[in-house]
């Protein structure tokens, strides 16, 4: 209980007075470390798109960021299933991830590290090149 209310007080003072104008954003970009094999990844995930990364799978439902004229912001609310090697879903992670202090809301897990560096308006890879 007092974790989930020092995680809610967090939100708060990250985004303060500027969260009444963060704007809902349609993509996040997370980081992604497979600790054992140093596999490094950048994952783009769209609102409630499920992606497979080792044996977790990540569902973004939320993310904000704050305008270019407030302070630089992206939050994120993740949901993280971890499927392992018997192929049973486990909830490892669900709650609000923040990409300038990551710390504060971590995916704690032995194998795998995940985190929000952005949130975008518009994925990148929906356009086809046009030559």
């Amino acid at each position: 209980m007092l974790s989930r209310t020092l995680k809610k007080l967090s939100l708060f003072i990250i985004l303060g007075s500027s969260s009444a104008l963060a704007q809902e954003v349609p993509v996040v970009t997370l980081g992604a470390l497979n600790k054992i094999t140093a596999k490094l990844e950048t994952i783009q995930i769209s609102r409630d798109e499920k992606v497979k990364f080792g044996t977790l799978e990540i569902t973004m439902r939320s993310c904000q960021s704050n305008p270019p004229e407030e302070t630089p912001e992206s939050v994120a609310f993740i949901e993280v299933v971890d499927y392992g090697q018997t192929n049973v879903a486990t909830e490892i992670f669900k709650g609000w991830m923040f990409a300038s202090s990551p710390a504060i809301s971590a995916l704690e897990h032995a194998v795998y590290d995940v985190w929000v560096t952005d949130c975008k308006m518009v994925d990148p890879s929906a356009f086809s090149d046009i030559e």
